[in-house]
């Protein structure tokens, strides 16, 4: 039995008598591996072939390759997978090969730029990650995969969780979330760039600039679209719900004027191929039939309230609370500067005060989503 060590002295690998050692010279090796008059099954025979096994210090590294392909078929893993450090497995005749150690090698060499071409390929075959975050990244990246299949998007529900009875569930929903934020695929320019490449050819739509509340509506009703003749939404009605979702109620409010103004032209647009056309404001009416007086402080109050509560759920969903502390810009006609809205505060006191609602400012905060309003 003939031990192999690193340059730092630590085992990564061992090889049995007749196998190959350093006492033997390189053509007795070659002999014992490729003499294809041995009888020999074809596998064996390409792994020496594809692996350049023609020099006994070869021999320990095409060990330590053969036991890498043994834990993953024994395991049945697919794509990436890390192997611990302390890792052990059996290959040949060595019931203890050092897997986990050998593995380590592996990388140290190849961060020295002195691991050859042939064996670095050969190691990405075998799904070898020479990165720490590499095989949570393509762990998460299979679960999207998985999740835009059965869905058509990626726009989950911020409590969304996926998965199925051979796998933990993934949460989803936080990912997505998260891999929007800035920076959220990393800071490295290079791996950011990569890692956006994959999430695009997955759903081009992943990073769009609206939010995915509004992404996963669309992208359901467009579903919905499809299967008519003409490519056209039927009628939906409020009540009408898909996985949580009322459908009805979200296309009757981004109908009404006001919401269709604050639509980018590209969801305008994209309503537009559904079917979908904004309401007619109401005329104004005739000038005897007004009112002398102005809305009062506290109708404005409640209209600024409403247009700041409209731009939160336009953006983080009716599903999400609005926090206690949050504050929202809104654009008031006739004004240079946005004005502030304390919406946390806002929300809080409506709730509170809502039996003083007048119906007509209940059904603009149910038209919202805001159950506590009907």
């Amino acid at each position: 039995m003939h031990i192999w060590r690193d340059e730092d002295g630590r085992i990564i690998g061992t090889t049995a008598e007749g196998e190959g050692g350093h006492g033997e010279t390189e053509g007795a090796v070659e002999s014992a591996l490729l003499h294809f008059s041995t009888p020999r099954d074809a596998a064996t025979i390409a792994t020496f072939l594809r692996t350049r096994v023609y020099r006994p210090e070869s021999l320990v590294w095409l060990e330590g390759y053969q036991a890498l392909l043994h834990r993953r078929q024994e395991k049945g893993i697919t794509g990436l997978s890390a192997v611990p450090y302390d890792t052990e497995t059996t290959v040949g005749v060595t019931k203890a090969f050092p897997l986990g150690r050998w593995v380590h090698q592996q990388r140290r060499v190849y961060r020295a730029g002195e691991l050859g071409d042939h064996r670095k390929t050969l190691l990405d075959e075998a799904g070898m990650v020479w990165e720490p975050g590499d095989e949570a990244w393509e762990s998460k990246l299979a679960a999207l995969r998985s999740f835009h299949r059965a869905h058509g998007h990626l726009a989950p529900r911020r409590d969304a969780v996926w998965g199925d009875a051979d796998s933990e569930l993934v949460p989803v929903g936080e990912q997505m979330a998260n891999l929007r934020r800035r920076d959220g695929l990393g800071k490295n320019p290079q791996r950011t760039a990569a890692r956006a490449a994959q999430l695009t050819q997955i759903d081009p739509d992943w990073n769009c600039p609206w939010p995915l509340d509004w992404q996963r509506h669309h992208r359901v009703l467009a579903d919905l679209a499809a299967d008519e003749p003409d490519g056209r939404l039927p009628d939906v009605q409020p009540g009408v719900q898909f996985e949580g979702d009322d459908l009805g109620r979200w296309l009757q409010r981004h109908k009404q004027p006001s919401t269709w103004a604050q639509l980018t032209t590209e969801q305008q647009e994209r309503l537009t191929r559904l079917g979908v056309q904004p309401l007619e404001a109401p005329a104004p009416a005739p000038i005897a039939a007004r009112a002398t007086k102005g809305p009062t402080k506290a109708q404005q109050a409640f209209q600024r309230g409403l247009a700041a509560l409209s731009q939160w759920v336009e953006r983080e969903g009716a599903d999400r609370a609005v926090p206690r502390g949050h504050a929202e810009e809104i654009a008031v006609e006739g004004e240079t500067e946005p004005m502030v809205v304390k919406l946390g505060v806002w929300v809080s006191n409506t709730k509170t005060r809502r039996h003083k609602l007048t119906q007509e400012q209940r059904a603009a905060l149910a038209e919202l989503g805001i159950d506590w309003a009907e």
